[in-house]
């Protein structure tokens, strides 16, 4: 009797003080991708992505054979077969995500510790205290993040992955369908098709190409991955411009 194929779940770990739930859960077959400081969670991650400025001290002094660091160097080529910096948006979070979709290819990409969203209160931004807004800055690949996690969801779905939530916050700037990490663990080959054609029915294919070719048209391309070096050339208009476009294409 043939066993059914599982699928590859690949689970993408923030900073957000929601991520810490995930510390006593079951590894399983799972693959752990931690961004920045995410790897003090816990120990059996597989991957740890940071950018150039991450502080060296926060970086883990020593990692298991198993284990790898993802640098720049890394995930900037894969983030320039997606679009680039400029489309996905320059935050972490987003470029964790394209490095896994391109390199990791799951079937399933699950979200913990990345809602984007910081309260204001002055009270624990993050699991180990407090850590700068990063995705909050003003950014001209930052304007609408709900539009950039859009785009993610949409070139997910065309590579037949779903993008989903785990978080059990009221609001999140992710648009990903939301998933409880119950049900994460039970997710069926049957269960992803079910919910990634769901995603899929709800977007305008013409809609979605006429962003894309939005983006070609813009040519707001830096290959070096290091935008912020050409600020005064990227428009911050047309750009919002794009990410209406990209909220507009979803019609269901």
């Amino acid at each position: 009797m043939n066993t059914p194929k599982i699928p590859k779940i690949v689970i993408v770990i923030g900073s957000a003080k929601d991520a810490i739930r995930y510390q006593s859960i079951s590894k399983q077959a799972h693959t752990l991708v931690t961004i920045n400081n995410a790897w003090r969670i816990r120990e059996d991650w597989d991957y740890l992505v940071y950018p150039e400025d991450f502080p060296v001290e926060n970086v883990p002094k020593e990692i298991a054979a198993n284990q790898q660091l993802i640098v720049a160097e890394d995930f900037v080529p894969t983030q320039n077969a997606y679009g680039g910096f400029v489309y996905a948006g320059g935050t972490m979070a987003f470029t964790t995500a394209y490095w896994v979709l391109g390199k990791l290819k799951p079937d399933v990409m699950a979200f913990i510790g990345c809602d984007m969203v910081y309260p204001a209160d002055g009270k624990q931004t993050h699991f180990y205290g407090f850590g700068a807004p990063d995705p909050l800055r003003d950014d001209v690949t930052l304007q609408s993040l709900e539009a950039k996690s859009q785009r993610l969801l949409v070139l997910a779905a065309q590579q037949n992955c779903l993008c989903v939530n785990l978080s059990d916050q009221l609001t999140s700037r992710l648009t990903f369908p939301r998933v409880s990490i119950a049900q994460l663990e039970g997710i069926t080959n049957l269960d992803v098709e079910e919910k990634l054609h769901a995603v899929q029915v709800q977007f305008d294919a013409s809609l979605v190409k006429g962003a894309l070719d939005a983006e070609t048209i813009l040519g707001h391309y830096i290959e070096s991955g290091r935008y912020w070096e050409h600020v005064a050339s990227l428009s911050r208009t047309e750009l919002a411009k794009i990410d209406a476009l990209w909220m507009a294409s979803q019609v269901n």
